[in-house]
């Protein structure tokens, strides 16, 4: 398989012969306003054209739809008639901004022989994690592929640990720029939650994403590398692709 890096969440995948894009955030630089006040958003451009991005892709999927995860520039550049999964409750909202193939998640589908199972998350702790909402995560399963868990926008909680027990990924891509609010503890996971998961699974490759992105970030990449040598974590096991890098695995 192979994953490249994009920007954000929005990763470029190739798995069982397949094409598809997660998270498709492909607004310009600063277009967006500011989360926390720091700066517009997104801090970067895009390392290609929106075009490129979406380029022979066959399926989306979303993990919810927070601007940084589901834009308008995405809106507007994707076919209306693109397959589209998510999660419960949001297929409404898709339908209305004209998607005409949008398939929600309960449990598990099977698409182009890969199983896609939805995995529960936690978008933050207390108050926001109400005020922030549902949000999934994925499962992707296929013959003669690495299981691959796609944890999305959550934090290192009760939930993810048992995906990690019961389904033993191979490769776990998290969202790791511990993003945060003024008054709230982080609602992705930051540095030591991503440590936390190559511990949990130390015979899985993790794959950091959603970095470098956005304003209310407070992890950068060459600070998660840094706790990462620091507690023993081999570049190996965490790997944190730059914005444009391909991984193949």
């Amino acid at each position: 398989m192979q994953i490249q890096q994009i920007r954000n969440a929005t990763l470029r995948i190739t798995y069982a012969g397949r094409l598809f894009v997660t998270d498709p955030f492909l607004s310009p630089k600063h277009a967006i306003e500011s989360f926390v006040g720091l700066s517009s958003n997104p801090l970067t451009d895009l390392p290609c054209t929106p075009r490129e991005v979406v380029d022979n892709i066959e399926m989306v999927i979303l993990s919810h739809l927070h601007i940084d995860h589901f834009d308008p520039t995405a809106q507007d550049i994707l076919p209306k008639d693109i397959p589209i999964f998510c999660q419960p409750g949001d297929e409404k909202r898709l339908a209305q901004k004209g998607f005409q193939s949008v398939m929600a998640i309960d449990r598990s589908t099977n698409w182009q022989g890969i199983k896609l199972t939805r995995a529960p998350g936690q978008h933050g702790t207390g108050i926001w994690a109400e005020r922030m909402g549902n949000v999934s995560g994925y499962v992707f399963q296929a013959e003669k592929e690495p299981t691959v868990y796609w944890a999305g926008d959550t934090i290192w909680c009760d939930a993810v640990k048992q995906i990690v027990m019961d389904v033993h990924p191979d490769i776990i891509i998290t969202h790791s720029c511990g993003a945060r609010f003024p008054d709230s503890d982080p609602i992705i996971m930051d540095a030591e939650q991503t440590i936390a998961v190559c511990r949990a699974a130390p015979k899985a490759i993790v794959v950091a994403t959603h970095m470098e992105a956005l304003d209310h970030g407070t992890v950068s990449r060459a600070e998660l590398r840094a706790l990462a040598e620091k507690k023993g974590i081999q570049s190996n096991q965490l790997f944190i692709p730059a914005d444009g890098e391909v991984l193949n695995f």
